[in-house]
């Protein structure tokens, strides 16, 4: 049987084949390029995971030399990139040593967000979120763990020896201050370790609270079924100078449910009350909503630490002003104080990790929930 189409039908029928043929064509070649990109992928995400395996395993072990075969040291950010890691490297076993304690387990889960090709090598942009696993000396056996997630833009190059890190870029919380020389840490180890566990059981429910909405919105350093992502409520000032009192702001009025005012508050952007970290201290303070502890470089306020509570907080003044705010979480298994905070992202961080200097202060401040 022979249908015959009307000319108008024809030029229809033929513009329906043709559509045809250009999806299928489209997915074909769109698939080979996917294909392509994820073949350069694997090899990239496969190279980036060994340099962090290995270096975190260099750095739990002070194995400087594993550390510096990573760099290219033969040009300048590869000199620079691999300083610092020795540097983070001694100051993490001089920490340590002050705390009476022997990380045992170091580890980093690694999202790669892009993958370029440059030339001899890649750049990888990739989120890193790093577990860190300690006792104490007089407690082998007790696990305490915290978490630092870090944003990461690394260029890598094949040589005739291996795969070498060119430049490493990234916000490292240990970059702040790195200097214990001037601590006098046999007394202040000894006292550490004569601390017992902290009894949280009895907290505030609004206290409580606020726990709960920090370990969920704190990025990079959260539980991976959080998407390593802040609140899209708010926005993220990490780009104008950092989000570390946007996010304190908003554990306390999210989780701890305090109410806004005319002069701390949050629409379509924070007030400066809000968002600034010398003006957020000031307020908690000239408000009555908080109240001082305790003030004073580490070894003046390092025994009132042991009074913080969960839903408090600390700001981390240099050269007289404050630069970073972080809000208290819980206690390790001495009872020593955990933090969390933006900027760099933490997760139930000791509380002077990475602000070791004499001339770094500390304003304790107990939050009245």
């Amino acid at each position: 049987m022979i249908i015959v189409l009307s000319r108008k039908k024809f030029l229809l029928f033929l513009i329906m084949v043709l559509f045809f043929i250009f999806i299928i064509g489209y997915k074909v070649y769109n698939s080979s390029i996917v294909t392509t990109f994820s073949t350069e992928s694997n090899e990239g995400e496969l190279i980036i995971n060994d340099f962090f395996r290995t270096r975190n395993k260099a750095i739990l072990n002070g194995d400087i030399d594993t550390i510096e075969a990573l760099y290219d040291t033969s040009i300048k950010y590869g000199v620079w990139a691999y300083e610092h890691e020795k540097k983070k490297a001694k100051y993490l076993q001089s920490w340590s040593n002050k705390q009476g304690v022997k990380f045992y387990d170091v580890k980093s889960l690694v999202k790669i967000s892009s993958i370029k090709e440059r030339q001899e090598g890649y750049r990888i942009n990739c989120t890193a979120s790093t577990e860190y696993k300690y006792y104490y000396k007089d407690q082998i056996g007790k696990e305490n763990m915290f978490r630092i997630g870090t944003y990461h833009s690394i260029d890598i190059k094949k040589t005739e020896e291996s795969w070498k890190i060119v430049r490493e870029w990234y916000t490292d919380p240990f970059a702040d201050s790195l200097n214990l020389n001037d601590i006098k840490s046999e007394e202040i180890t000894q006292y550490i370790l004569n601390q017992k566990k902290s009894n949280l059981t009895n907290l505030n429910k609004r206290r409580i609270e606020a726990v709960k909405y920090a370990d969920r919105y704190c990025g990079a350093a959260a539980d991976e079924e959080y998407g390593f992502n802040y609140n899209k409520k708010y926005k993220n000032y990490n780009p104008l100078g950092g989000d570390c009192a946007n996010f304190a702001s908003q554990i306390l009025y999210e989780g701890g449910k305090f109410r806004q005012t005319n002069t701390w508050k949050y629409y379509k952007g924070g007030s400066k009350a809000w968002v600034n970290a010398q003006s957020f201290k000031d307020y908690m303070l000239y408000s009555n909503r908080a109240s001082k502890i305790a003030y004073g470089t580490y070894e003046q306020v390092y025994k009132a630490s042991f009074k913080l509570l969960p839903g408090d907080f600390i700001a981390y003044v240099k050269k007289g002003k404050v630069t970073h705010i972080s809000v208290v979480t819980g206690a390790d298994s001495k009872g020593y104080a955990y933090v969390h905070s933006h900027n760099t992202d933490r997760y139930r961080v000791p509380w002077d990790l990475g602000w070791s200097d004499k001339g770094i202060k500390f304003w304790l401040i107990r939050v009245h929930y």
